[in-house]
């Protein structure tokens, strides 16, 4: 009777372990409060990525302010997963850290925290969590180096609502991303975009680009410098905290270009979005849309 009791117990346990593991909820942003200029945080960040192994892929500022910084990375064995599948998933293969000057004493380090990301963007599709999970830490390791007060913050969402994200009932899923523009072939694609971008049409600006030949995706991160329409007006209304959430990226898969649809992104990147404040930016995926239409024309 004992160990048919000790047995149901420890069945039980793991029945609450796993639901809680289920409803474990993420922080979509993790920061620390850095000492010294902007300048001295970014050396010693991107000292420590190539002291990790990670390959910076490229950096700008935000909103074209000199006191914002963000810069993108990536990994060998973190491509190697996200790109296997073919499709829009390989958007997880970029990683970012921004740096935010807020005032002559306050330099924050942020990181989009990968985890968050890698659920969202990989959901069930994958078998390597737990892979994802080690380079996850590891980047959250980098930014404890950066500084003190390390926090959670930006809103958080279970790994289940992750896997699932929508804003609300009618609204896109990772699922319906927008095709931006249809070519003869992959390398077609990459030379219009590139050459719009050479040209900075549209007021954009060519952040990183990444390319995976063999399987025909290439990933492309453009700054949205309009002064009218681009981060200098969506990112004080929705949260410039938010700076690891830039640039925005278009991805060829194949023969066609896409993008995470408006609707999508800006929600999950900002979960704590109200209605109110997401009415304000109600022209910005529109904007977006069509600015990266044009690059691929």
């Amino acid at each position: 009777m004992k160990q048919r009791n000790l047995i149901i117990l420890v069945a039980l346990l793991v029945v609450f372990t796993l639901k809680s593991n289920a409803q474990e909820k993420l922080h979509a942003y993790y920061k620390v409060t850095a000492s010294g200029t902007l300048a001295d945080a970014r050396t010693k960040l991107l000292g420590e990525l190539k002291a990790s192994g990670f390959r910076v892929l490229g950096s700008y500022n935000p909103q074209g302010k000199s006191i914002m910084y963000t810069v993108a990375f990536t990994r060998n064995d973190l491509s190697s997963i996200a790109v296997s599948g073919k499709t829009q998933r390989a958007l997880a293969s970029v990683l970012k850290f921004s740096i935010y000057k807020k005032s002559s004493t306050n330099i924050e380090v942020t990181l989009l925290n990968p985890e968050y990301i890698f659920h969202a963007y990989m959901g069930d599709n994958t078998k390597q969590h737990a892979k994802l999970k080690a380079i996850s830490n590891e980047t959250i390791g980098i930014l404890k180096k950066m500084g003190k007060n390390f926090t959670g913050f930006g809103g958080q969402l279970s790994k289940s609502d992750l896997k699932k994200y929508h804003y609300m009932m009618g609204m896109p899923y990772f699922t319906d991303p927008v095709e931006l523009n249809s070519f003869s072939d992959y390398n077609t694609a990459c030379r219009t975009i590139e050459a719009n971008l050479k040209s900075k049409k549209g007021n954009t600006k060519k952040v990183y680009q990444i390319k995976f030949t063999s399987s025909k995706i290439a990933i492309y991160g453009i700054g949205l410098m309009d002064g009218n329409k681009g981060e200098r007006y969506f990112l004080p209304i929705i949260g410039q905290e938010h700076l690891a959430a830039m640039p925005y990226e278009i991805i060829v898969i194949n023969n066609k270009a896409y993008m995470l649809h408006g609707k999508y992104r800006f929600a999950l990147l900002w979960p704590e979005l109200t209605m109110s404040q997401f009415m304000k930016i109600s022209s910005t995926p529109g904007y977006v849309e069509d600015a990266f239409e044009a690059l691929t024309k």
